[in-house]
């Protein structure tokens, strides 16, 4: 099986974006379940990675794009 039918062309962008959601999400519930002096640590750096993850989709989603070649070429 192919991870490319899945996942399409830029599995750099895919993953690094994977692992930033799951870690932002584990340091987030670490924040709201431990009983931690530092909890807001966690509650705003795991927020903060689900938020920058976002550019790692939008580079995955536009590495994925495709563009018809009568579209690049001058009219």
């Amino acid at each position: 099986m192919e991870y490319s039918t899945y996942v399409g062309r830029c599995l750099l962008f895919f993953s690094l974006a994977i692992l930033m959601d799951v870690t932002g999400l584990i340091m987030f519930f670490v924040g709201v379940a431990a009983p931690l002096s530092f909890w807001d640590f966690f509650v705003f750096s795991g927020s903060l990675l689900i938020f920058l993850s976002l550019v790692f989709w939008i580079f995955w989603y536009l590495g994925n794009l495709e563009v018809p070649m009568e579209a690049l070429l001058p009219k």
